[in-house]
């Protein structure tokens, strides 16, 4: 639960009240007024008795028992150096801070005053101090794990732990926080004033965004290279594109943004110069958007899928190819993708492009992927899920990036067969993922044919609809390590042969049969079968079982005695090498069946 902070706040007023209440306590709480050696007034008197001399016991008539008791101790445990006096109003300081209920919302003020135990020294954090006995760098490696809600909350434990945390938030470079519905703009600037180092910064908010939250982070955080900002379900992102622009000009050390729910931006236009990562979500119908941003090397854009978007992707692509000529990684959502925009992308020849993301075009043909291949031959990571691309598409792709292509990303593509799923994973030797999603599916799915009147032309159709219908993949790759085909209602028969195959997607599989599935994927890690039906996942637990379990009979030879002949002798006969117990572990790692 979030507590508020009243000391960035107009409404600290009640907490300094009572902080000053608190610091002004009545005479008898700070000590007597006469000298505790001699019993005379301290007011121009000089003591001559000496140190060593107890003080009379009738001589502090006014002196409170509390005091008492502190002067008492004081006296005890302080080197002869220091003078008691000294000595005892320090005690007395501290144990009036643990006696009051000073809680996390309590005013920042009345840190002020009490001197750290640990600033001006060089000592080993190790050999310090704290409260309780516990050493102070064990103190600080304990609460540099809490989040920010339990690092609040231990500073009213005491004065020790106080202190602690106070270098802990001063010394904070990445901060990560959940901000509440209520009172978001005092939480924030009470987080952010103690962290004058931040440099890494991740809200998640649950209350609206606007111009006021970015001014105070904009103030609090003047070295700020990297702000993520993710919105809820019941949050609004009201931010502009002008106060968005302002922004990322004002903060010249900044060097990624991420933010969510960019809807009411209108308009974009982003100038920096340390800019290199860039990541925008749920824009829509932006009438103007350039970046200039010479070293930008990253940027995600994704549009709202509202059918009456009108941002010019276009007109936006080609901007951003004469102003970011150093661009690495593009990932680009949007219904309104085409030929034209790919055109434009491939027109900017972005020489340094390794990854290319074009999602939900499906005006995003062939000729498309041919234009790009022509233009990226370096690709490492090309998403094409949601295009129009076929079979050509991808023997294009296969001929030109044979060399450097490692994930392939090709879900939502209805032109796409299990015979070019099967050719891309024999010519990209290098490929580690492959993401073939809802390509190969059963097109009388959603109708079925029982409600039709049942003729003799019924089986018929059906039968010359299986060989589109129903389809089997093979797969054999030696360096394939993820392979997704969910929502493959069309694939009939599968065959995998990858040894470093460890994650598997089967979601959504419903006519793949079990007694067609051949697993050869002794490393397979994660096989998710959700929407399976019953057989099928048995027949999945089967195979992995029988690939992961630990071969028996395959113990070492051992020659008898005699020397006549070799046996096979049981392991708790026989000694272990280290090679052999790693190769246990290995083989009786289990596999993972998520059917949830």
């Amino acid at each position: 639960m979030h507590h508020p902070h009243p000391h960035i706040s107009s409404s600290s007023a009640s907490a300094y009240s009572s902080a000053a209440a608190f610091d002004f306590k009545p005479a008898k709480r700070r000590g007597s007024y006469n000298c505790g050696r001699c019993g005379l007034p301290k007011k121009g008197h000089v003591c001559q008795v000496n140190s060593g001399t107890t003080p009379p016991s009738t001589t502090t008539p006014t002196s409170s028992p509390a005091a008492t008791t502190v002067e008492n101790s004081s006296s005890a445990s302080c080197p002869p150096q220091l003078t008691p006096l000294r000595q005892s109003s320090h005690l007395r300081r501290a144990l009036s801070f643990d006696d009051v209920d000073i809680r996390c919302d309590s005013p920042e003020r009345n840190l002020e005053g009490y001197d750290s135990p640990y600033s001006g020294t060089d000592l080993d954090p190790d050999d310090e101090i704290v409260s309780g006995g516990l050493p102070a760098g064990c103190l600080w490696e304990v609460l540099r794990r809490l989040p920010p809600a339990g690092l609040l909350a231990a500073a009213g434990v005491c004065k020790g732990w106080r202190e602690t945390t106070k270098r802990l938030w001063r010394a904070a470079e990445e901060l990560r926080l959940m901000v509440p519905s209520r009172g978001q703009l005092r939480f924030m600037g009470s987080i952010l004033k103690k962290c004058p180092s931040l440099v890494r910064l991740a809200l998640n908010m649950e209350s609206d965004v606007d111009a006021t939250m970015l001014a105070c982070i904009a103030f609090s955080c003047p070295n700020l290279e990297f702000m993520e900002i993710s919105i809820s379900n019941t949050a609004v992102n009201r931010i502009t594109g002008d106060e968005l622009g302002r922004f990322v000009a004002d903060k010249r050390c900044l060097t990624s943004l991420k933010m969510e729910g960019c809807s009411n931006l209108g308009a974009l236009v982003l100038s920096s110069s340390s800019l290199s990562t860039l990541w925008l979500s749920d824009l829509y119908s932006l009438s103007k958007m350039v970046f200039n941003c010479p070293n930008l090397k990253e940027i995600s854009l994704e549009f709202s899928r509202q059918e009456n978007d009108t941002t010019n992707l276009t007109t936006m692509v080609d901007g951003m190819g004469r102003t970011c000529p150093k661009l690495q990684n593009i990932h680009i959502a949007s219904a309104r993708l085409s030929h034209a925009v790919v055109l434009s992308l491939t027109a900017a020849n972005l020489r340094g492009l390794r990854m290319l993301s074009l999602v939900l075009g499906s005006e995003i043909t062939d000729a498309s992927v041919a234009a790009i291949a022509s233009s990226y031959s370096k690709l490492e990571l090309l998403d094409l899920s949601g295009s129009g691309i076929s079979d050509s598409g991808i023997g294009m792709i296969c001929n030109v990036l044979p060399n450097t292509l490692s994930r392939l990303l090709l879900a939502l593509c209805p032109n796409v067969t299990s015979s070019g799923i099967q050719f891309a994973a024999a010519q990209l030797p290098l490929l580690e993922l492959m993401d073939c999603g809802m390509t190969i599916c059963d097109p009388d799915s959603q109708n079925s044919p029982s409600d039709e009147s049942g003729d003799n032309q019924l089986p018929i159709a059906l039968n010359n609809k299986l060989h589109l219908m129903y389809q089997k993949l093979i797969i054999k790759h030696n360096r394939l390590k993820k392979l997704s085909l969910w929502g493959c209602s069309g694939l009939d028969a599968l065959c995998l042969n990858c040894p470093e195959l460890n994650d598997l997607n089967l979601n959504s599989c419903k006519n793949l049969h079990p007694e067609r599935l051949l697993l050869q994927c002794p490393s397979l890690q994660n096989v998710h079968a959700a929407g399976c039906r019953e057989s099928l996942i048995g027949a999945i637990k089967g195979q992995v079982s029988d690939n992961t379990a630990y071969p028996g009979n395959q113990f070492q030879c051992k020659r008898l005695a005699d020397g006549s002949k070799r046996v096979r002798a049981p392991d708790c006969l026989s000694p272990q090498t280290s090679d052999d117990k790693k190769r246990r572990r290995v083989m009786e790692r289990q596999c993972n069946v998520l059917v949830d």
